[in-house]
């Protein structure tokens, strides 16, 4: 390959790393082989809603791979009892090895033993690799042994006493509980290569600052914002609508948590408003919903119904002021204040009358409703203070955004939280923002950079937009994120008439089970449509109902299936999976089993059944994935650097 004269300067700064032409060959040589490898095995998990634990252990058991692997290599050799034993130890393995441990006595030979397996098990794991990417994954304490261990053949007659002399010093010296954690730790890596996070960490359970810290330690990952992340990245970054949106979310189902101890922002302002002015109204409709509650007091309950209340109507307020600002957004109809008939008691919506279950606005001036307070101004302020000096949610929201997108495509597939908007002809939903309309693919981009703008720009009014863009998102009826005609909440709290709670989802819903439609899709984001796929979640798959998870003859997966418990009852099942190797397309499907600190294996063990989606004769190798193409336009590169060495154009 002959590099042309304005290539020159970056072969030289490539040459400052390759410094011969020996190394540069070696490069070359080592990245034609790993195209030939098996492609490394995808994981899609969505809708965690903060279920920590739920989380970890479909992480940890590789979604019941290394189980799968362990039944695999120890058919014959091991009793059930002995792998639910291993496979315990390679999931929780800090907490197993003081279940697991035997007395004084026996524990040299347990620890040979177990040492031996875990290699094999590691063996497999890392079979498609090259070395350099293992040693990666196990960089830090025994890296060298690990490796050494690893790549040596213990059956060799030469070998044989080496090698068990090294599994023996390392129990002698008392570092096998430390090597232990160090094998299972690289197993549970090794046995996913990628994860794919398709929406909603945060709200309903108590976890997700917890998540998002596993994620950030997590050696390979994307994450595709769901509604509920943008809510707090949108007040991370100081909407005010956000940040009443994240508390009012947080105090209706009792889930302080993350607030208050995740992220250490105080509410006592709040509070303090909630006591003084709503002290005598008992805020029957806003008493949270039981789901997270433990052992809160009468008193407890009642504080955060009143604060409840009081971030309510102060979000109401907030949002009002987004939507006259905001024209183009077309929200006009969410401004339902002002049809308040404050005396009767009674709100005008769609010219019907309704009857209001709660006439108390003890903040609300009838001759200007949207208008803060100076009380409910003070709280506001205190509370943004709060969010953005929160040093742990600005560090998680600095990750949201650096590994997070609206969209991604990876080999092949177009990975998306919620829906693409769309008409009901099937085209695709416009919105106006900056002068000028975009719509499917080009909405996407556009609500991406607006996004990140929030983050990056030092110009008010730019930042302004990119916040008031992450509230739209949260709620808006053309927002990918929220998938919906329009959110009710209003009517949920005020008004009895159920039919005025419905929140109409986008055309998309419908369409999405038609395959010309998905396939329309995946040529807009410039997939090819008879290998690709759409993955999505948000919207929970209710298999108690029969209904399947895969759309338009399966181009579309949704896996959504209730990894949250509030969820459960509805869905029959505890979430899914989706599990893309180098055979294939698998769907773990996972059924409700909390995980105990007791010596009962059983609860260590994964409950769930794997579906084949598709499968090949022929393993899909690393050449046919993104990371393939990547990798050869690096070797053209290193071609290039090579020619340039051997012409003396470098020295």
């Amino acid at each position: 390959m002959e590099p042309f004269p304005d290539h020159m300067h970056y072969l030289k700064h490539l040459a400052k790393e390759f410094p011969s032409r020996e190394t540069v060959a070696e490069a070359i040589i080592n990245m034609q082989a790993q195209l030939k490898l098996p492609k490394g095995t995808e994981h899609f998990i969505s809708d965690i809603h903060g279920e920590y634990e739920a989380f970890c252990k479909v992480v940890s058991h590789a979604s019941g791979a290394i189980k799968r692997k362990i039944a695999e290599i120890f058919k014959d050799t091991l009793s059930d009892e002995e792998k639910i034993q291993l496979g315990a130890l390679i999931y929780t393995p800090e907490s197993m090895l003081g279940v697991l441990l035997p007395a004084a006595e026996d524990q040299k030979q347990w620890y040979q033993q177990t040492l031996l397996r875990l290699i094999h098990v590691l063996r497999a794991v890392s079979s498609k690799y090259p070395r350099s990417k293992v040693r990666r994954l196990i960089e830090g304490r025994f890296e060298s042994l690990v490796e050494e261990l690893l790549y040596e053949n213990e059956m060799l007659t030469d070998k044989c006493e080496y090698y068990q002399g090294l599994i023996d010093t390392i129990v002698s010296t008392g570092h096998a509980k430390a090597f232990i954690v160090v094998m299972a730790r690289a197993i549970q890596c090794l046995a996913i290569d990628h994860l794919h996070i398709v929406g909603d960490i945060y709200d309903r359970g108590p976890g997700a600052h917890l998540i998002v810290d596993r994620l950030m330690d997590y050696h390979s990952v994307d994450i595709q914002w769901g509604n509920h992340d943008i809510l707090w990245m949108g007040a991370a970054g100081g909407s005010e609508a956000c940040i009443a949106g994240v508390i009012r979310i947080s105090l209706r189902h009792s889930n302080m948590e993350t607030l208050e101890n995740g992220y250490a922002v105080s509410l006592l302002p709040l509070a303090s408003f909630a006591i003084e002015t709503y002290g005598d109204d008992p805020c029957e409709l806003f008493a949270p919903q039981r789901f997270n509650q433990q052992d809160d007091s009468e008193g407890e309950r009642m504080l955060m119904a009143r604060m409840h209340k009081a971030i309510t109507i102060i979000q109401f307020k907030l949002e009002a002021q987004i939507i006259r600002r905001r024209l183009e957004y077309q929200l006009e109809d969410r401004l339902l204040l002002d049809k308040i008939d404050f005396e009767q008691g009674t709100i005008e919506i769609d010219n019907r009358i309704y009857p209001l279950l709660d006439k108390s606005f003890q903040t609300v001036i009838p001759q200007d409703p949207y208008a803060l307070t100076p009380a409910e101004q003070h709280v506001v302020d205190r509370l943004k203070v709060a969010f953005l000096n929160s040093e742990k949610l600005q560090l998680h929201a600095r990750f949201l955004f650096a590994k997070g997108s609206i969209y991604k495509t990876f080999n092949g597939n177009l990975l998306y939280h919620g829906c693409i908007p769309m008409n009901d002809d099937g085209s695709f939903k416009s919105l106006h923002q900056n002068h000028a309309a975009s719509a499917g693919k080009d909405l996407m981009d556009t609500f991406t950079r607006l996004v990140r703008q929030s983050f990056t720009t030092d110009d008010p009014a730019k930042k302004q937009q990119g916040l008031e863009t992450m509230w739209y998102l949260w709620c808006g009826p053309c927002s990918p994120l929220f998938g919906k005609e329009k959110m009710a909440t209003f009517e949920q709290y005020f008004i009895e008439d159920q039919a005025t709670h419905k929140e109409p989802r986008n055309i998309y819903y419908s369409l999405r089970d038609d395959e010309a439609t998905v396939r329309q899709i995946l040529q807009t984001f410039d997939l090819n449509p008879e290998e690709g796929r759409i993955i999505n979640g948000h919207v929970p798959v209710i298999v108690k109902k029969k209904e399947s998870p895969l759309k338009a003859g399966g181009k579309l997966i949704v896996i959504d299936g209730g990894f949250c418990p509030a969820y459960q009852k509805k869905t029959g099942i505890a979430g899914y999976t989706l599990v893309y190797n180098s055979w294939g397309l698998l769907l773990a499907t996972h059924q409700s089993k909390t995980a105990s600190d007791t010596d009962d294996l059983e609860a260590h063990d994964i409950d769930c059944t794997t579906e084949i989606l598709e499968s090949s004769n022929q393993r899909i190798r690393i050449e046919h994935t993104d990371q393939g193409r990547e990798i050869m336009c690096r070797i053209e590169e290193m071609k290039a650097l090579h020619d340039a060495y051997r012409k003396g154009m470098l020295t």
